[in-house]
């Protein structure tokens, strides 16, 4: 198994989100890597967990990336999360993300679930998504 190219994948999907036009329109530069202390914004995204499975064959080391990328409203009803949900997954899926080590083979959506959290005061929807990443 190889989980050598972890940190590069998630350097580039946060990279990549921060940098779609469609998404940041939404929720501007509130994409976080790791949640900031303190007041957040009415709408942020923020990456999340992470699952690997090895896959590695007889050509070299890699895994199967599952992860997580979570937007947050505060905001009444789902409207603006589902919004902004749909901008991340439009940007994630099939994008040409390029690793700083390993190479990316294949990205796609798994799942999604969507909830109130807080006492109901707070709109979270989790998007699972799927990368396959060699490590070279």
């Amino acid at each position: 198994m190889s989980y050598g190219a972890a940190a590069a994948l998630q350097a580039a999907v946060y990279q990549w989100l921060t940098s779609d036009v469609a998404l940041t329109q939404l929720v501007g530069s509130a994409i976080y890597d790791a949640v900031p202390p303190g007041d957040l914004p009415e709408l942020y995204v923020s990456l999340g967990p992470e699952d690997v499975r090895d896959r590695s064959d007889k050509t070299g080391g890699g895994a199967v990336h599952v992860f997580t990328v979570s937007v947050v409203s505060s905001a009444a009803g789902f409207a603006s999360a589902k919004a902004a949900a749909v901008a991340v997954s439009d940007a994630l899926v099939d994008a040409p993300l390029a690793l700083s080590r390993g190479a990316l083979v294949g990205l796609a959506f798994d799942k999604a679930r969507a909830r109130r959290v807080q006492d109901g005061d707070i709109r979270r929807i989790d998007l699972t998504f799927r990368a396959r990443v060699d490590d070279e």
